[in-house]
C-alpha cells in the first residue's frame, strides 16, 4: 500500500508538472508534424510486482482464505521466441494500438500480458473449513499452514491478461529540454486505463484435478507516464511507468463450475516497448 501511495503521488506530480511546462501548441508541432488523425501501435515486453493479497477459495465441501499471500511475476531470459508469432506468449509482453482524436491525446485498447505466480512453501494465515476428506480437513481460526504444491498451486501464467482501453496525453519536450536534433523528437505521455481481466489460471487445489482454461475473472484500472522517442518521424522507442489495481472475484480453479477463488491486489508495472507512428491520409 506504501507503495501504490508513493506511485499515485508520482503521477500525479509528474502529470501536473507536464501539463505546466507543455503550454504551448507549438511544442506539438515537430519534425513528426502534427498528431490529430494518426493511428499508433507498439509491442514489447514488462516486468511486474504485486502486493500481497487475500485469497478466497470455494467449493462445495470447502472455504477458507489465505491472507497476505506473496507472487512474483514470471520473466523469461530473451530468446527467439520473444519474436516468434506461435510463441509470443512466452515472454511477458504487451500490445496496443491507437488513435490521435485530438492533437495532444489518445484512445487505445491494448493488452498487459503479465504472469502472476503465487511463491509456494511460504507460511501465511488460514481462515475457514475444508471437508474434501483428505489431509488438509479441519476447521481453521488464524491459523499457519505451509504453501506446498500439495495442498495449492496457484498462478496465472498465460497469464494475467489485462485488456484495457486507455485515454492519454502526448507532449513533446524538445523545446522545453532544449533539445533540438533532427528526425529525432522526445516526448511525454501520460494517462488512464479501465479493463477486463482475462487470465489462463493454472491451478492444483486439494489434489483435484488441474484447471488451465481462458476465463474473463474481473476487472483492472491504472494510470502510467512514460517517456516516448520517435525516430524519423514514425517510429518509436517508448517506457512506461504503469501502477494499477486488481479485483478478481470469478476466477476458475477447477473444472467443477461450483469451485472459485477469488482475490484483490495492487501491481507495478515496467514496461519498454517500439512501435510506429503513421497518418491513413496522405
Amino acid at each position: 500500500m506504501k507503495n501504490l501511495i508513493l506511485t499515485v503521488l508520482f503521477l500525479s506530480t509528474t502529470i501536473a508538472f507536464s501539463q505546466k511546462v507543455v503550454k504551448s501548441q507549438d511544442l506539438n508541432y515537430n519534425d513528426a508534424g502534427p498528431n490529430k488523425g494518426k493511428i499508433f501501435v507498439y509491442w514489447g515486453w514488462n516486468r511486474d510486482h504485486y502486493s500481497t493479497s487475500d485469497i478466497r477459495f470455494k467449493g462445495s465441501n470447502y472455504d477458507f482464505t489465505l491472507n497476505n499471500v506473496k507472487a512474483d511475476d514470471k520473466p523469461k531470459p530473451f530468446g527467439i521466441y520473444f519474436l516468434k508469432l506461435d510463441e509470443l506468449t512466452i515472454p511477458q509482453t504487451n500490445f496496443r494500438v491507437g488513435y490521435f482524436f485530438k492533437e495532444n491525446y489518445t484512445i487505445s485498447l491494448g493488452l498487459d500480458h503479465m504472469k502472476y505466480v503465487m511463491r509456494n512453501d511460504q507460511t501465511v494465515k488460514i481462515n475457514g473449513n475444508i471437508n474434501t476428506g483428505g489431509a488438509f480437513d479441519g476447521v481453521y481460526n488464524n491459523n499457519d499452514i505451509v504453501l506446498t504444491s500439495d495442498f495449492l498451486l496457484f498462478e496465472h501464467t498465460d497469464g494475467l491478461n489485462y485488456v484495457n482501453v486507455e485515454v492519454s496525453r502526448f507532449d513533446n519536450l524538445d523545446n522545453w529540454l532544449k533539445f533540438s536534433v533532427k528526425n529525432i523528437d522526445i516526448n511525454l505521455t501520460e494517462g488512464v486505463g479501465v479493463g477486463m481481466l482475462y487470465p489462463r489460471t493454472n491451478t492444483t487445489l486439494l489434489g483435484k484435478e488441474r484447471y488451465d482454461e481462458f476465463h474473463v475473472s474481473g476487472y483492472g484500472l491504472s494510470a502510467h507516464v512514460g517517456l516516448n522517442i520517435t525516430f524519423f518521424k514514425h517510429f518509436f522507442i517508448q517506457s512506461n511507468f504503469k501502477a494499477g489495481y486488481i479485483n478478481m472475484q470469478n476466477i476458475r480453479t477447477t473444472k467443477d463450475k461450483a469451485d472459485s477463488a477469488s482475490q484483490h491486489f495492487t501491481f507495478i508495472e515496467n514496461m519498454y516497448v517500439f512501435g510506429a507512428r503513421f497518418s491513413l491520409t496522405k
